[in-house]
């Protein structure tokens, strides 16, 4: 596919900027009804979009199918949320003219779209986080026109998905340009695009050191914007003493599945297992080893992704203090990965910072502690993260109390005798965590709140009722729920 020209990037932003101007005021209904004929016309694509994304991704047909259903549902989940309207968090507060000292004006508060979104398309979702993915229905359910850039791993995808949502727009009468797609595979098409003086916002998911280069663009620009990327998370899981008593074969089942799950090519993949040095560990990396060795490696998404989970699980290798506990017993080919458990003394592990850093691909480190205050002293030097676990009984789990706080503040999502891997799509969720798993660990990139990445609040002060958004307007003509006077209801 061709790269497209910075001429055809400024195109493309000043059409996105035209149609801002009106989608921005779109009901919520016509919203609604665009997004959910962009779900019916990926439907409609059948067979050929789940081949094509199988042969340009080396996922098995379940998975994509899977997707495919992931991603129309978020389309009809985002449809609900604008139709019922509430999501627009609209406060009123009436005007008290004889107020003494002074009168209060009428204020009327609501969120309101931000402008045109740049999306790039992810590696390791080939729908639900790229083309129609959770940013780009996010940011058109806020009312925010759309240019995706593709991710070249997976074009042909890409460009199906595309003509369904320019099909979805087309016969929903959404103005021209309210989604557009380009290609890119040189940093200079990603660079015009987040440089561009009308993007307004963007999204990423990817590596540490590609959301990092967009984010420093963006806050180079004369204008800077937010780049809410998802980028680096090992997702640490802390095995309790007493969960390794009796618990540790079922542990360790369940970590293995969670470790190799997608030749480990999820954001939530656990990479990294911090436990008390004792028979109960010694048993857990035992049983653990037993299951990595019986993992067969698998075809990863691309070359690349497959090169550097080589270049980086062997760098590991050669610092001090490694062993390796287990590979699988097939080494695999040079497009695999080969699933893979080490494990270092916490000793060594806080003296190299390198052992933190992520390894995409099915890998982890077992970090093994001399007691719960090294233990105590690693959960403090921990980066942001996605998610953070911890896996022992209630009891003991409220012996850990200090340690949980900790925890607390290192990510965005705290699991109790589970594993990282299956985000759940819903309201309750939160898919982002403090840097560098995330540039803004306000927001989630998953769930109905990831809305509001792309919108800002607005305060509208003595305004005529005529004047005034639907949604703030007397009487609440579309019926939605909003806080009046500190009173919430309809």
């Amino acid at each position: 596919m061709k790269d497209a020209t910075l001429t055809e990037v400024g195109s493309a932003l000043k059409a996105a900027h035209v149609a801002f101007l009106s989608f921005k005021n779109f009901s919520g209904k016509k919203k609604a009804e665009f997004l959910r004929a962009i779900a019916d016309e990926i439907e409609a694509l059948g067979p050929e979009l789940v081949q094509t994304a199988m042969r340009e991704t080396n996922l098995p047909e379940a998975r994509i199918i899977n997707e495919r259903g992931r991603t129309t549902g978020h389309c009809r989940m985002f449809a609900d949320l604008v139709e019922a309207g509430s999501w627009v968090d609209a406060r009123v507060d009436t005007a008290l003219p004889n107020r003494m000292p002074a009168p209060k004006p009428d204020i009327r508060k609501m969120l309101v779209p931000i402008g045109p979104v740049v999306v790039f398309g992810a590696a390791n979702f080939p729908l639900a986080y790229s083309t129609a993915g959770g940013d780009t229905i996010s940011a058109l359910a806020a009312g925010c026109p759309v240019i995706v850039k593709a991710h070249p791993a997976h074009p042909g995808t890409s460009l199906l998905v595309a003509t369904a949502v320019t099909k979805a727009a087309g016969r929903t009468g959404m103005p021209n340009a309210v989604f557009q797609h380009l290609f890119g595979a040189s940093f200079e098409v990603g660079q015009a695009l987040v440089k561009h003086p009308l993007t307004k916002a963007v999204g990423f998911t990817g590596s540490l050191a590609g959301g990092k280069a967009l984010f420093d663009l963006a806050n180079q620009r004369p204008e800077p914007i937010p780049v809410f990327a998802e980028m680096s998370s090992i997702n640490p899981v802390v095995l309790l003493p007493q969960s390794l008593q009796t618990g540790f074969a079922k542990t360790a089942s369940m970590l293995a599945s969670s470790i190799t799950l997608g030749v480990g090519q999820f954001c939530t993949n656990p990479g990294l297992i911090l436990a008390v040095e004792g028979e109960g560990l010694n048993s857990f990396v035992a049983a653990l080893a037993a299951e990595i060795k019986k993992a067969a490696p698998g075809t990863m998404l691309h070359q690349g992704i497959a090169d550097n989970y080589a270049t980086r699980s062997q760098r590991t290798l050669t610092q001090q203090g490694i062993t390796v506990e287990a590979q699988s017993n097939e080494a695999g080919d040079a497009a695999q990965g080969r699933p893979m458990i080490v494990s270092v003394s916490a000793k060594e592990f806080l003296k190299n910072p390198l052992l933190a850093e992520e390894v995409f691909g099915p890998f982890s480190l077992v970090v093994k502690c001399a007691d719960r205050n090294e233990l105590h002293t690693v959960v403090n030097l921990l980066h942001g993260q996605l998610t953070c676990s911890v896996m022992g009984s209630e009891e003991e789990i409220a012996e850990y109390e200090s340690m949980i706080n900790v925890l607390v503040e290192k990510a965005g999502r705290l699991i109790i005798n589970g594993v990282p891997t299956g985000v759940e799509v819903c309201p309750s969720m939160n898919h982002g965590g403090p840097f560098p798993a995330t540039t803004d660990s306000r927001f989630t990139a998953v769930g109905t709140d990831a809305i509001k990445r792309f919108a800002r609040p607005v305060a509208f002060q003595n305004f005529p009722n005529a004047l005034l958004p639907d949604e703030l307007k007397d009487g609440n003509p579309l019926g939605i729920w909003r806080v009046v006077n500190g009173e919430f209801g309809k």
